[in-house]
């Protein structure tokens, strides 16, 4: 594991914060519903046949500083949206970062290269007048960070443009010797902003010697290419949280025992003290990680939609920046049970390094 120094500070406008999630989907309604209904989001806004949006509809959820936009298209030959629906499903389009001089940031990705499109638009019409009074609330608050996948060796790629369109810094990372499990692995580089509010883990997939198809090759192999992987949000207070959320009928990925009856031994010998209640993290299937000044907690949900693909992340800190790093294997070794279920964690034939030469098995 790799922390990077924070370099010079960018002569560019200043990046405030993440500031919305857009997807793409078949049915914006229904899927900002769904959302809605899980994960305890509100309605926000509206734009459509009524606000006088003829192709495109969007809604708009809201929980506390979180804001997701769902778009779909209102009449059939949308290229743009009907391409990412065939290639990708239902999936993240954009992520978009609150900041403060937009046209000093545009300049400079101009000249670094970069292909930039603009485009102002307005969501009218606040609508929020649905309320799930008979559902507890979630208590989720911000945008900790959102995780983009790359196939394999493009990782670098990718976070290269971060740092030299966006003046972001490498914050984290970590290779496939450290994360890893019997079957796969992958390599990971986090970039950030200046002032550290904003960050973007992005993936690779390590295949060399493995037995099976890691969690980011599948990723890769289903949405068709690169893309964001899950978003992080951030809870004051996971416990109640993940109970709030399993009661409205969110599916999590399930720990072993056995991770806790290890947890409880390494923390016997840790100068930090975890606050929470062990046996509820366990009932909960909260995952901890920590180091020396602190700790966090996360879970992770089941994909959001019929492709394994995107999932959300739900995490709490104290005092602890990193993003679990020491779950990781037993993070892996659940999603593989998972996979196995889904029959994608072996490939039929399989050449020497992991080179896959034919469909799954």
């Amino acid at each position: 594991m790799t922390n990077y120094e924070r370099g010079d500070k960018p002569d560019i406008g200043r990046f405030v914060a993440f500031d919305h999630v857009r997807f793409i989907v078949g049915n914006a309604k229904q899927a900002a519903y769904w959302y809605c209904s899980n994960f305890g989001f509100e309605p926000f806004a509206y734009r459509g046949l009524e606000t006088g949006s003829r192709k495109v509809a969007c809604h708009a959820i809201k929980q506390d500083r979180i804001i997701f936009i769902f778009e779909s298209a209102l009449l059939p030959g949308n290229k743009e949206l009907g391409d990412h629906l065939v290639q990708h499903g239902d999936g993240v389009k954009d992520v978009c970062f609150e900041v403060d001089d937009v046209d000093s940031i545009l300049v400079h990705a101009k000249k670094a290269g970069a292909q930039v499109v603009q485009e102002v638009t307005t969501e009218s019409d606040e609508n929020g007048t649905i309320r799930y009074a008979v559902l507890r609330t979630v208590g989720l608050n911000f945008l900790d960070h959102c995780v983009g996948n790359q196939p394999d060796l493009e990782m670098e790629n990718a976070a290269g443009w971060y740092e030299k369109m966006l003046q972001f810094h490498r914050f984290w990372s970590v290779d496939d010797s450290m994360i890893h499990t019997e079957y796969s692995a992958l390599r990971s580089i986090v970039v950030t902003n200046w002032d550290e509010t904003i960050k973007m883990p992005i993936n690779e997939p390590a295949t060399s010697g493995k037995k099976a198809v890691s969690q980011i090759q599948e990723y890769v192999d289903y949405y068709g290419g690169a893309g964001v992987q899950h978003i992080a949000l951030n809870t004051s207070d996971i416990i109640s949280s993940i109970e709030a959320l399993r009661a409205r009928g969110c599916e999590f990925l399930t720990i072993p025992n056995s991770y806790y009856d290890n947890l409880r031994e390494r923390l016997k010998s840790s100068p930090i003290t975890v606050k929470e209640d062990m046996d509820r993290l366990q009932k909960l299937h909260i995952l901890v990680d920590f180091d020396d000044k602190g700790y966090l907690l996360q879970i992770f949900s089941k994909p959001c939609q019929d492709r394994p693909t995107l999932f959300i992340e739900i995490i709490q800190r104290h005092n602890h920046q990193g993003f679990g790093a020491g779950n990781f294997k037993a993070l892996f070794e659940s999603i593989e049970v998972e996979q196995n279920e889904r029959g994608n964690l072996f490939y039929e034939n399989v050449e020497e390094g992991g080179k896959r030469v034919s469909g799954w098995i």
